[in-house]
Formats: C-alpha cells, sequence, structure tokens
C-alpha cells in the first residue's frame, strides 16, 4: 500500500468547495472587443501622428527647383551623398563606418548598385520623347573627355545658387556649361511633370515596386532635410524615436536613440556611430537573451522574491 503524500500548498490544488455562478464567454468577448475598439479608435484620434503623403520628386521639383538642380548636378558630377555612400550601393574607396579595424559595408560589398550620374540624370533623360536640343545635348556630354565634362559640371554647380525660378522656369546665369545646362533644364522639367518618378522607378528592375533610387535621390536634397527638421525628425531631435511631428512615437526605440544623444557617440565615435551604436546593441541583445544562463543575474528574481508579491493572493492563502 503507497503511503499518502503531504498536501503541499505551493504545489497542489485543493477542490473547489465555494458556490458556481453563469457566466457568458461570449458576452464577456463582445463588451471587452467593444471597450478595447472605442479606446484604440479614440486613442488613434488623440494622439495618433498625421499620415503625411510621400514626398515625390514631383513634389520636390515643383516646391524648390533650385534645390532640385542643385542636387542634379551633385548626381552628374559625383559629389552627392548616394556618389560618395559605398557599399552597398557603389565602390568608394575608405567609404562606410567601421567597428575598429572591421569595416563592415566593404565585408557586405555592392549588391545594389546605384550609378547616380546614369541612374537619376542621363538614363532617365535617354528616355525622354525625341528632342533635337536635348539629343545634340547627351550626345555632345557622353562624347566629351572626362576634364571637359568635370568644367561645365563645375561652372554650372558653381551658378546654380544664384538661379531664380521666372514663370515656372529655372534660370541660371548664362556660363561655360556646355551641354550641361540644357541636361538640367530638360530633367527640371521631366521631373516637375512626374516623369522622373516613373522614369527611375522603371529603370530599378523588373518589379515597379522598387523605390531605393528614388529614395536616395530626394534624401540627396536639402529639401527632404529641411521637410524633416520641421516635422522634428532630424538626429538632433530623437527623429527615429518620433512620429511626424511632436508625437510620442516608438517608445521601445528609446534605448537606441539614447546612445546617439551622449558622449563619446556625438564627439569622438561620430563618423562610426551607426555601426558602434548597431554592435553595442547586439551586445545587449544577447545579454538579455542569455539572462537565464548567467549565474547569479538569473538568481535575482528568486532573490528579490518580487514573484511573491505579483503572486500575493496565493501566497497569503
Amino acid at each position: 500500500m503507497s503511503k499518502q503524500r503531504n498536501y503541499n500548498p505551493d504545489r497542489d490544488v485543493s477542490p473547489w468547495r465555494g458556490g458556481y455562478r453563469p457566466y457568458d464567454i461570449a458576452k464577456e468577448l463582445t463588451v471587452c472587443f467593444v471597450v478595447v475598439a472605442v479606446l484604440t479608435i479614440g486613442l488613434a484620434i488623440t494622439f495618433g501622428s498625421p499620415d503625411d503623403k510621400a514626398i515625390t520628386i514631383k513634389q520636390w521639383s515643383s516646391a524648390d527647383q533650385v534645390d532640385f538642380a542643385t542636387t542634379a548636378i551633385s548626381e552628374l558630377d559625383g559629389t552627392s551623398g548616394t556618389a560618395t555612400y559605398g557599399a552597398p550601393y557603389n565602390h568608394v574607396d575608405g567609404a562606410g563606418q567601421k567597428i575598429g579595424p572591421i569595416a563592415l559595408q566593404q565585408w557586405v560589398g555592392v549588391h545594389h548598385p546605384v550609378d547616380p550620374a546614369r541612374d537619376f540624370v542621363l538614363g532617365p533623360l535617354s528616355t525622354t520623347p525625341q528632342s533635337p536640343a536635348l539629343d545634340s545635348a547627351l550626345t555632345r556630354f557622353q562624347g566629351a573627355s572626362p576634364s571637359d565634362q568635370a568644367a561645365w559640371e563645375a561652372a554650372y554647380e558653381k551658378a546654380i545658387p544664384h538661379a531664380k525660378v521666372i514663370n515656372g522656369k529655372l534660370i541660371v546665369p548664362p556660363g561655360p556649361y556646355g551641354p550641361v545646362q540644357v541636361l538640367m533644364a530638360h530633367l527640371t522639367a521631366m521631373a516637375t511633370t512626374g516623369a522622373l518618378d516613373t522614369s527611375i522607378v522603371q529603370g530599378s528592375g523588373f518589379y515597379g515596386t522598387d523605390y531605393t533610387k528614388s529614395l536616395l535621390f530626394i534624401g540627396d536634397s536639402g529639401y527632404l532635410a529641411n521637410q524633416g527638421a520641421d516635422h522634428h525628425l532630424s538626429g538632433d531631435q530623437w527623429g527615429m524615436m518620433n512620429d511626424t511631428g511632436s508625437y510620442p512615437g516608438q517608445p521601445w526605440l528609446w534605448l537606441y536613440t539614447l546612445w546617439y544623444q551622449v558622449p563619446p557617440f556625438t564627439t569622438s565615435w561620430g563618423d562610426n556611430a551607426d555601426a558602434i551604436v548597431w554592435a553595442l546593441m547586439m551586445l545587449l541583445t544577447l545579454g538579455l537573451l542569455l539572462i537565464p544562463f548567467i549565474p547569479g543575474l538569473r538568481s535575482i528574481p528568486r532573490w528579490t522574491r518580487v514573484y511573491r508579491l505579483i503572486w500575493r493572493d496565493h501566497y497569503r492563502s
């Protein structure tokens, strides 16, 4: 005959000897759904950030033709942010952030090739309907020596800050721009009609949903930077945490964005801050995952006995 085990309140559950009452789970489910739906909609209306439309090249060029032309000439002469970014878009010696001697971008390599001059300027212009002036300018520019191209581009880039928009057209002071002025004028006209948006996306591959090149082009502009600052989205405004405008944003990103606001990430490590912050967050995440296996750290809940506070009704009985 087996020996009867003693009752242990921490392990065993005694039979219920109290009263019973009817319970309608369908009713509770319906009430909970309605309450949560009302709260969600109400809080979204009160605290939700506005859903601003995406910025397009057409919108940008129509709002600021001078900035558009300034960005376009930097793409053509290879001085834009995209042209000098390096991997994964193009080969630029020494470009990319590092963690000590480890050059992460160089290790990844170029797997999404982008040639700003071809993809943002010359390629789209070659798809426009026949225009003798444009065809002649393209032929002359592409057949010129690199030194002639550089001279025309430098002259235009120096003059573009003094340009004006008169009756919807970009007017640049006269200068030795060669065919570049014709190229920029046609590209600006193409952008303001929306044709450039379509041309860049169509040139990105078989599927018409790859907006990488369009985003890179717009990202090089001063227009986008000003829009971001106006909506409190720049890095020095904790932009990664914010939604559009002064709204709460994503609170779970606070730890990630915190490091961008403190030294040495803002000082000596500034040039490689993205890579170093990423590595730090990977280490912290790994530490979080390994908590159950770290002696001492894994025992903190047992030492603090917080669980007895959470389940106080159980332990009180």
